[in-house]
């Protein structure tokens, strides 16, 4: 499976907007995208749950400490404090694609 980074989706984004006859270049488009990705991700770290009707929604979730293992030495133990973890769920329309 290929993957995608954001110079494909500026391209793509840029050709679909030529396609409907909006004249728009590659920068504005890259500047939009990423004031969206800056946005999420302050919405985020704020707390804030970003929901993107039928995409899905982002969150933050409070991770408890649990104690684990060193992989070097199996018998040592070590804690791994709390921390903050995003989560992505699909919306509806993104799961039937």
């Amino acid at each position: 499976m290929p993957t995608i980074n954001k110079s494909d989706i500026v391209i793509k984004v840029t050709e679909n907007l030529e396609a409907q006859g909006i004249e728009v270049t590659k920068g504005v488009v890259l500047k939009v995208l990423q004031s969206i990705i800056n946005e999420i991700t302050n919405g985020l770290a704020e707390g804030n749950n970003i929901v993107a009707r039928d995409f899905g929604t982002f969150q933050v979730r409070q991770m408890k400490a649990k104690v684990g293992r060193n992989p070097k030495n199996p018998e040592e133990t070590i804690t791994i404090p709390n921390r903050a973890r995003v989560v992505f769920r699909a919306g509806k329309e993104l799961k039937e694609k």
